[in-house]
Order: C-alpha cells, then sequence, then structure tokens
C-alpha cells in the first residue's frame, strides 16, 4: 500500500504483559486506584479511553504516577488526537475503527499502534499501512477462528481481539494465534461503581496468568 509506515515493534510492550485493560469510567478521577488494583494483579498494559471524560487531561499526570505502568490512550479518532496523546507520554495508541492518520502519526512517533477492524478489508488496511498489530473489534461477533481464516491470505497480520474476551475466551483467542487480548468489561467488572478493588486485583491475575499460559503452551505446541 502506498504511504505505509515503518511497522513499530509491539513486542517490549507486549510480550511479557499479554492483557492489554481497556478502563472506561465516569472520569479520569477515578482511575487511579482501578490502575494500582490492576498493577498489583499484575496487569500493566492499560489502555484509558478517550469516552471517558478527563483523560486528556490527565493522561500526562497518570504516567508520571504509575511509572511500572504502560499506560496508553484509546478510542483516538484523529491525527491531532494522537499527536496530544504521544506528546503527554502515551506508551501505545488504540483506535476503534481503521484510521489511517493515526497510523502514521504513531509510526512517525515510534509508538506502537493498534487500530481497529472487522473485516478483512479493514484489518489488512490497517496492518497495511503500518499497524504494530490490528485490534480485532468487537472479538465476540466472530470468535478465535476468525484469526485463522484470516491469517490464511495475510499470514503476518499480528491480530489482538477485544471487545466481549472473558477469562475463559483467552486461552482459545491465544491458541488461535492472538499475541495478546484486550479486556474491558469482563475484567473490570463493578470496580467503577463502588466494586470490591481487591477482588479486581484477583481478576487481574487470572487473566494475566490464562494469557501466559496460552502462550507458553502454543511455543511449546510449535
Amino acid at each position: 500500500m502506498a504511504g505505509a509506515m515503518s511497522r513499530v515493534d509491539f513486542a517490549p510492550l507486549l510480550a511479557d504483559d499479554p492483557v492489554i485493560a481497556v478502563l472506561r469510567a465516569g472520569h479520569a478521577r477515578e482511575y487511579p486506584t482501578v490502575i494500582d488494583a490492576l498493577l498489583g494483579g499484575g496487569v500493566r498494559a492499560i489502555e484509558l479511553t478517550l469516552s471517558t471524560a478527563g483523560t486528556m487531561e490527565q493522561i500526562a499526570s497518570l504516567i508520571g504516577e504509575f511509572g511500572d505502568a504502560a499506560i496508553g490512550l484509546g478510542t483516538v479518532t484523529t491525527a491531532a488526537q494522537a499527536e496530544t496523546a504521544i506528546g503527554s507520554g502515551a506508551k501505545f495508541i488504540v483506535t476503534p475503527t481503521a484510521e489511517l492518520d493515526v497510523i502514521r502519526v504513531a509510526c512517525e512517533a515510534g509508538v506502537p499502534v493498534f487500530p481497529g477492524g472487522l473485516t478483512p478489508t479493514e484489518l489488512y488496511r490497517c496492518w497495511a499501512a503500518g499497524a504494530s498489530a490490528v485490534k480485532l473489534f468487537p472479538a465476540s461477533v466472530v470468535g478465535p477462528r476468525y484469526i485463522a481464516d484470516i491469517r490464511g491470505p495475510f499470514p503476518d497480520m499480528a491480530i489482538i481481539p477485544s471487545g466481549g474476551v472473558g477469562l475463559d475466551d483467552v486461552e482459545p483467542w491465544i491458541a488461535a494465534g492472538a499475541p495478546a487480548v484486550s479486556v474491558g468489561g469482563p475484567l473490570m467488572g463493578d470496580a467503577f461503581s463502588g466494586g470490591d478493588l481487591v477482588a479486581l486485583s484477583v481478576r487481574a491475575r487470572q487473566f494475566r496468568t490464562a494469557a501466559a499460559d496460552a502462550l507458553a503452551q502454543r511455543k511449546t505446541v510449535r
């Protein structure tokens, strides 16, 4: 594809931490205690979202506060948003749709970018444009076999499922070839509505263990 950018390797971000926690809250002021609980459960890759009020204004301070986390920004739909997030220190960028300008900005800055798509056309356009990996969204409507189907014509494509990925789904997705999983509601539960944050840490540990074990098993099989 004309104009394709150099692909930024996502392995340093996700190789040892194959779970991306997606945080959607009423306001960014609710993030800190939840991020702390996720880190306590071993989940380090944290996707804050622009659908949460105040996120762009607070992302830099959150990155400074939680140095052990790899905090990125999701629900990014414009190049300007990507530029601002990267300037604030975002470690990765995620889009819900195939936004080629966002891919370009992230690649030029050397920041991993995971653009979203569902159809073969959307996923290929993102991959050919230089995406670090493509985000299959919403993954729950297709299932793990979809990765094998897509990788038939595109064997090198890295595909991360997002949307409706529960704990029992982690192993099948990674066995199918996913390098990581992106998890929202099934992991977060009621964390942003007064839920037990200790329980959140427990769930985080369960997701991380399931993902790491599935990756290890896949390497053994190979």
